[in-house]
């Protein structure tokens, strides 16, 4: 079975008890934010496979699969999680934007608030993404048409006659 499916289970099977279900994610979170803040800090990209980052970055290779699911769409090359076995090679190589823009998106504020952000993005690029992000979520409806206004869809009938029926 591959550490993704096992990953998978193992977070779906503490999902059935809420004290489990607590203890587990607040377990990975700590864990995953150390990790952060250890692989901001590094100058160059990091790659290895999925049991030597696990033990580089102190965790078991369950947590480091989790991590990587997390991470994955920030890199830019994605890892194949579907196929990954402890001994695959795999890159935490990240778009430094991307992961920041994402981490937003995911309401991870322990992340996205670390200090090693301050090194890699200024905070006027933090604040513009932060930004950028939540106004992607943002709905802009189009002004009312009237009942007595020509239809958009071009007909030249009155909107109540045509489309607003």
């Amino acid at each position: 079975m591959a550490l993704f499916e096992e990953w998978q289970k193992l977070a779906e099977a503490n999902s059935k008890n809420q004290q489990a279900y607590q203890n587990f994610w607040n377990t990975y979170f700590d864990s995953e934010t150390n990790m952060y803040a250890r692989l901001l800090e590094e100058t160059e990209p990091v790659t290895g496979t999925v049991a030597a980052l696990a033990e580089k970055f102190g965790v078991d290779t369950m947590t480091m699969t989790g991590f990587l699911d997390g991470i994955n769409d920030s890199l830019k090359t994605p890892n194949p999680l579907e196929t990954m076995e402890a001994d695959t090679v795999v890159s935490l190589d990240y778009d430094t934007e991307k992961l920041y823009y994402n981490m937003v998106g995911a309401k991870a504020d322990w992340l996205y608030n670390l200090p090693q952000w301050d090194h890699l993005l200024s905070e006027e690029r933090r604040k513009e993404l932060y930004k950028e992000e939540h106004a992607s979520h943002t709905i802009v409806k189009g002004p009312k048409i009237g009942r007595n206004d020509p239809c958009p869809c071009g007909s030249g009938k009155k909107y109540k006659k045509c489309c607003g029926r």
